[in-house]
């Protein structure tokens, strides 16, 4: 995690927003307009395999013939626990190596956690498996685990999107209680050179929103979704651990193994990324309560028109 401090003066730009929202062409636009690369800050978009699923849109990494360079997508196999550790870790040696480059680093994705980890500057602690705390709460529904995890005064930084299953928030509490045992190395008290660094966001009306969330998950069923998750069971990922990535993962899961209806998995599914995305404004507002700065643009402009006014937001800086 060492990195040269004059890397970490650098100005990074940050594009942020919910799902749906079209962040990652505003993002892949400006890398092309700025000689940028983006890193990606998506918590499933790493994992090799879960495509469709996680939206990676790779396409969308060519515009007019040119490659627009990325980082920290496909990095793991499908199965592997990445945790927020590593995240800081591999965000700052790709942040350095774009910066060698001479290139623009552009952070895009809707992960408020891993975001605000990057932007905030603290020092993450590796957290190990607590054996004993997690026998402790194996029994215990999800209801009773969130409960649990809002006592700890330090879980606004662990993500609440990512507690949508019991292993999930099973580890949150594991990270949570690891971080109140050690507040003399915590990530609230142990910072890194904060970096320089302009916030935008995508704004998009909820409606609006709702309506491409449903339009964009029929369109990733036609284009073989449930395939692709079939294939990750089929190459011997535990249905377990699919799940535990939640989402289109949890409920696609639970239909191929026989324990949701599709129209009962799509129902479910369409509810859960409706919820997830309102999850996702929470957190960037709380971000801006916390005091970072958020340049909202309207996703209902034409690309050029926020391209341009991201331009604007940039140079201002």
């Amino acid at each position: 995690m060492n990195s040269k401090p004059s890397t970490l003066n650098s100005k990074l730009i940050t594009i942020l927003g919910p799902t749906a929202s079209g962040k990652t062409t505003l993002a892949t636009h400006l890398a092309l307009h700025l000689n940028g690369e983006i890193i990606s800050a998506d918590s499933r978009q790493i994992y090799r395999g879960m495509d469709l699923g996680t939206g990676k849109d790779l396409c969308e990494y060519t515009i007019n013939g040119k490659n627009i360079p990325y980082h920290l997508i496909d990095i793991h196999p499908a199965g592997y626990k990445y945790n927020l550790y590593e995240y800081q870790r591999d965000f700052l040696k790709a942040y350095d190596s774009i910066l060698q480059r001479g290139t623009q680093p552009i952070l895009c994705g809707g992960t408020g956690l891993y975001i605000e980890a990057v932007l905030g500057g603290y020092r993450l602690l590796e957290v190990p498996v607590n054996e004993p705390l997690r026998q402790s709460l194996e029994d215990k529904s999800l209801e009773e685990l969130s409960q649990i995890l809002d006592t700890y005064p330090n879980y606004h930084r662990h993500n609440q999107t990512d507690v949508d299953t019991v292993k999930r928030a099973i580890r949150a509490i594991e990270i949570a209680d690891y971080y109140a045992n050690h507040t003399e190395t915590s990530a609230l008290n142990s910072q890194l050179s904060t970096l320089n660094y302009t916030i935008i966001g995508v704004d998009i009306d909820r409606e609006l929103r709702r309506e491409k969330i449903t339009r964009r998950l029929k369109t990733r069923l036609d284009e073989g979704m449930l395939n692709e998750v079939q294939g990750l069971l089929d190459s011997g990922i535990h249905p377990d651990d699919l799940i535990y990535y939640g989402l289109e993962y949890k409920f696609l899961t639970q239909h191929l193994i026989g324990e949701l209806s599709f129209d009962e998995m799509f129902k479910a599914l369409e509810t859960a990324i409706h919820q997830f995305a309102k999850r996702q404004m929470t957190w960037f507002r709380g971000m801006e309560r916390r005091g970072y700065t958020i340049n909202w643009i309207n996703a209902n402009q034409t690309i050029e028109q926020k391209v341009s006014q991201a331009l604007e937001i940039i140079n201002k800086k």
